[in-house]
């Protein structure tokens, strides 16, 4: 079954997030998936509080910028995260926005190199290893963590082009994909992350497939999500080109969309509200009568 999360933007005001994780975990959903924008709401601290007053969601953070964050820094505060609630922290990783990156003097010349130095320590670290590392953006001299997570924790790494789409199947615990994929998308994407992942010899093992969509309910929810796709330089004029990029209406209808991504080989759904969404809460317990259709189909 392919599962529905929901998403809560970095541009939602700290002081709304407690209470819209709590909705979603009263409204029987699994998953809340995050994402660090500059400079907005930090994704490890989200992720840490939503985890700390809730009981049994899941929290994805889609993603974490690598050239942002030291990779042992990162690897200590999953660690952590993860030992204070284990199994319930999915930390995803990607390239960041480049603008973003150059303006806070982050920005790697070569994206691509960060992610393989990166993910490889990452993992390293993160599987309670000695790390030694010297190459052009990671170094590290002896590194291990005094408190390694007990089990796995899953890694997916966000991708877009064609060779990012390569190296997360090589290297990632799963993909990321943002909302401009869609499902026209969606094949030559998978066939991209499919050929990195037979490079690896990883073929069989387990690698979700993450899919954020940009949905809504109630009046007007079509035109808003038109409004904002347009503004990514979407071509979305009618409901038919706006169906192929989003999710909107009530339970059945996100309900039918999410099946419609599953059969294209998506894992999970996070439903993405647009940033004038005027009743999350509502949107919510959407989602969560969705997923119920979905739990009972």
């Amino acid at each position: 079954m392919t599962s529905l999360a929901c998403i809560i933007r970095p541009s939602t005001p700290p002081s709304r997030i407690i209470p819209l994780a709590r909705a979603v975990e009263s409204a029987g959903i699994d998953e809340v998936w995050l994402w660090e924008d500059c400079f907005q709401t930090g994704g490890i601290s989200t992720a840490a509080a939503i985890l700390s007053a809730t009981e049994r969601v899941r929290v994805g953070i889609g993603v974490l910028p690598t050239p942002l964050r030291n990779v042992a820094l990162t690897a200590m505060e999953i660690a952590t995260v993860d030992g204070m609630f284990p199994g319930r922290l999915v930390p995803g990783i990607g390239h960041g926005v480049q603008p973003w990156m150059a303006q806070v003097g982050a920005k790697a010349a070569s994206p691509l190199t960060l992610m393989r130095e990166y993910s490889g320590a990452l993992r390293a670290l993160l599987a309670g290893e000695r790390v030694t590392a010297s190459g052009r953006y990671v170094s590290l001299d002896d590194v291990a963590l005094d408190w390694p997570p007990a089990r796995p924790v899953p890694v997916p790494v966000a991708a877009t082009g064609p060779r990012s789409l390569r190296l997360a199947g090589e290297f990632g615990d799963g993909v990321v994909l943002e909302g401009s994929v869609g499902l026209p998308g969606l094949p030559a994407v998978l066939e991209r992350v499919a050929e990195g992942r037979a490079v690896a010899g990883r073929d069989g093992a387990s690698f979700p497939v993450i899919q954020f969509v940009p949905g809504g309910t109630g009046p007007g929810a079509a035109a808003r999500l038109r409004a904002e796709l347009t503004a990514w330089g979407m071509d979305v004029a009618d409901d038919t080109a706006l169906a192929q990029y989003a999710l909107w209406g009530d339970a059945q209808a996100l309900a039918d969309g999410v099946r419609r991504y599953g059969g294209a080989g998506v894992d999970t759904v996070a439903l993405q509200p647009t940033e004038d969404d005027p009743d999350l809460e509502q949107l919510v317990s959407v989602v969560g009568a969705a997923q119920e259709l979905l739990r009972t189909a």
